[in-house]
């Protein structure tokens, strides 16, 4: 049974991807550097292959995802001014992964349930690659 819910949900995004791709909407992260003492991230653009959220990592100069301080809820297609709320403080000069995650293989639909290395509500790939961008907190 399981499996068969993840195959539904790799098709579900596989056939989300092609309908953005058809009508050049390409999955992607926009955003720049930007203040986060009102405890707040943002994409000024963020298109999602399907519903799913837009999931803010620590990273460094190595570019690794690292571990989750917050997320926002994102609707199939193009999104504009997504805020994520931070979860926990991040200092001027952090460097912040904004990332594309799906809603898929968890428990409950709505409910952000990723984990670090988990498959639900995991990171979209494109051609083996993550959807998102990196800025840095001023």
């Amino acid at each position: 049974m399981k499996t068969l819910m993840m195959t539904t949900a790799a098709l579900t995004v596989s056939a989300g991807m092609a309908f953005a791709a058809a009508h050049g909407m390409a999955p992607s992260v926009e955003a720049s550097d930007q203040s986060v003492e009102n405890g707040v991230v943002s994409a000024t653009k963020v298109v999602a292959p399907a519903n799913g959220w837009l999931v803010v990592h620590r990273t460094d100069s190595e570019m690794k995802p690292g571990p989750v301080v917050g997320y926002a809820p994102l609707r199939e297609g193009e999104n504009m001014d997504v805020a994520a709320i931070l979860q926990e403080d991040v200092a001027s000069g952090d460097m912040l992964m904004l990332m594309v995650h799906g809603e898929d293989g968890g428990m409950s639909t709505g409910v952000f349930e990723y984990t670090l290395g988990a498959t639900e509500d995991g990171p979209i790939r494109v051609e083996e690659n993550l959807v998102m961008t990196v800025v840095t907190a001023e």
